[in-house]
C-alpha cells in the first residue's frame, strides 16, 4: 500500500502541473484585464501600462507562466492585482478555514441523513417506507442549494425568525488553524448554509446506500449468514453493510473537494467569506493568480480525495490489493 501511495503521488506531480498551466492559459486568454476600469470608470491608457508593467503582465505568456509556477513552488501563489493590500496567500488562509468547515460538516450532515435513510429504504424494500425515501431523495437531488438556500433563508429566517439569514458566525483566530470555536452563535449561523448543502449529498448517499444493500443482500454469503440463525441486525450490520459502502466510498473522493472549493453558490447565498465566493470573486475582478490558485487547491484535494478512496477501498474489501 504504501508503494502504490507514493507511486500515485508522483504521478500527480504532472497531473498538478497540467493543471496550472491550463488554468493560467485560460485565464489569461479570457477577453479584459484587472486593470481596464477603476471602479465603473475606464483607466487612462498610461495607468494601465504602468500597473501591467509592475506586474509583468505585459511580458510573453510563457515568461509569465514559469515566474508564476517559479513562485508556486516557493510556496507563494502570487499577489493580489486590484486588492493590492493582501497576497493570494492571505485570501487563502483567510477564506479556506471557512470553507473546510463549511464542506466537512455539510458532509457529516449527507452521511448521516443518507446512510441510515439508504440502510431503512433497503430493509423495507417495495414498501411505503422505501416508496417515501426513494421519493425524497430524488427530490433533494433535484433541488440545487440555488434554490433550496432563499427557501431556508425565507422560512427560517425571515418568517419564522429563528435563524440568522447570513455570515458564518465564526471568524479567526480558528483552533489549530481551520477549526471553528464552538460557541451557539456559529451553530445558528451554520444551521442554514449547512443543511442547504448538506441536503444534496444525503440525498445521493441514501440512494446508493439503497442500491448497493440491495445487492449484497442477494448475495450467497448473506443467504449463508442467515441460514446459520444469525440475527437479522448482524447481517446486516456486520456482514451486509461493509460491501454495500464501497459505491458509497466512489464519491468521497470528488464529493470532499466539491464540498470545500465548490460551495460558491451557498457561500454567496449566506455571504460567507469562503473560497468558492471569492473565486466568484475573482472571475469578475480578472484576478489571474488569485482564480489560477484556486483552481490549484481544487486539484490537488481531488487528487488526495480519489487517493484516499483507494484506501477505503482496501479497508473495505480485503480482496483489494494495490501491492
Amino acid at each position: 500500500m504504501i508503494t502504490y501511495i507514493t507511486r500515485r503521488i508522483l504521478i500527480s506531480i504532472p497531473i498538478i502541473f497540467l493543471v496550472v498551466l491550463v488554468t493560467f492559459l485560460l485565464v489569461q486568454a479570457m477577453p479584459g484585464g484587472p486593470f481596464d476600469f477603476v471602479g465603473i470608470r475606464v483607466m487612462p491608457e498610461h495607468m494601465r501600462r504602468i500597473m501591467e508593467d509592475r506586474y509583468g503582465l505585459n511580458e510573453p505568456i510563457s515568461v509569465q507562466f514559469f515566474r508564476y509556477f517559479g513562485s508556486l513552488l516557493q510556496g507563494d501563489l502570487g499577489p493580489m492585482l486590484r486588492l493590492r493590500s493582501q497576497t493570494v496567500n492571505d485570501i487563502v488562509a483567510e477564506t479556506f478555514p471557512v470553507s473546510i468547515q463549511l464542506g466537512t460538516m455539510s458532509l457529516a450532515v449527507g452521511f448521516i441523513i443518507g446512510i441510515p435513510a439508504g440502510i431503512i429504504a433497503a430493509l423495507k424494500h417495495n414498501t411505503f417506507i422505501d416508496y417515501s425515501a426513494t421519493f425524497i431523495a430524488v427530490l433533494g437531488v433535484s433541488i440545487p442549494s440555488l434554490v433550496l438556500g432563499p427557501i431556508l433563508i425565507y422560512i427560517f429566517g425571515v418568517w419564522l425568525g429563528w435563524l440568522p439569514i447570513a455570515f458564518w458566525g465564526s471568524e479567526p483566530p480558528f483552533i489549530l488553524g481551520f477549526l471553528p470555536k464552538p460557541t451557539m452563535d456559529f451553530w445558528t449561523h451554520a444551521a442554514l448554509p449547512v443543511f442547504s448543502l448538506g441536503t444534496g449529498y444525503s440525498a445521493g448517499v441514501a440512494r446508493l446506500t439503497r442500491a448497493g444493500l440491495l445487492e449484497v443482500l442477494d448475495s450467497d454469503y448473506i443467504r449463508t449468514a442467515r441460514a446459520k440463525g444469525l440475527r437479522e441486525q448482524a447481517v446486516v450490520i456486520v456482514h451486509a453493510l461493509k460491501n454495500s459502502l464501497i459505491p458509497v466510498v466512489t464519491i468521497i473522493g470528488p464529493m470532499l473537494a466539491g464540498a470545500i472549493t465548490g460551495a460558491f453558490i451557498t457561500e454567496t447565498i449566506f455571504a460567507l467569506n469562503g473560497m468558492g465566493r471569492r473565486f466568484v470573486e475573482s472571475i469578475t475582478q480578472r484576478e489571474y493568480f488569485l482564480q489560477t490558485s484556486l483552481v490549484l487547491i481544487f486539484g490537488i484535494l481531488l487528487i488526495a480525495g480519489n487517493l484516499l478512496v483507494d484506501v477505503l477501498y482496501a479497508w473495505l474489501d480485503p480482496r483489494i490489493r494495490y501491492d
